[in-house]
């Protein structure tokens, strides 16, 4: 790998930290237990957009790892891990279709990590009873989404990678 894209590779990842810091220190209030903005996701799309799928999950797995190992607990990483994996497969495969802009494949992947944390939730838990909490995901999910999505897409346009 480049010297240069592996720099930029660093500095995505670091700022999706931060990002997730201060969302963590930012009390966002949905009235649903466990609704986040999802604010270091800015840089996972944006790894998506100009550095590729592998610079995406790279970024988006390191910096769960790093997260758990600092605040986290083993459930918290499952249900992290399962909803990255649905979120980051949709939205490289809506990508790749180019049906939808930057902020639809936010909203796409957004949702995804909700179904793929809600699938988590019935396996760990062994009950179905948490698939009645997605469609108050799906709206959170939506929300946030188009959020993210605008933020990535102002990043995106207006950092380019050479």
């Amino acid at each position: 790998m480049k010297i240069k894209k592996m720099m930029i590779l660093a500095q995505t990842l670091a700022i999706a930290l931060v990002l997730a810091y201060v969302e963590s220190i930012i009390p966002f209030n949905f009235s649903i237990p466990g609704i986040k903005v999802g604010l270091a996701n800015i840089a996972v799309v944006f790894a998506l957009y100009r550095l590729g799928i592998a610079d995406a999950i790279a970024v988006s797995f390191l910096r769960m790892l790093v997260l758990f190992m600092m605040f986290g607990n083993g459930v918290s990483l499952l249900y992290s891990l399962a909803g990255a994996i649905v979120s980051l497969t949709l939205m490289f495969i809506f990508k790749k279709l180019n049906v939808f802009s930057i902020v639809g494949v936010s909203v796409i992947g957004a949702v995804g990590h909700n179904a793929g944390q809600i699938i988590a939730a019935c396996i760990l838990l062994e009950t179905t009873v948490v698939r009645y909490y997605f469609p108050a995901l799906v709206i959170t999910g939506v929300i946030t989404g188009i959020i993210i999505g605008i933020l990535a897409g102002v990043v995106t346009d207006r950092i380019k990678i050479s």
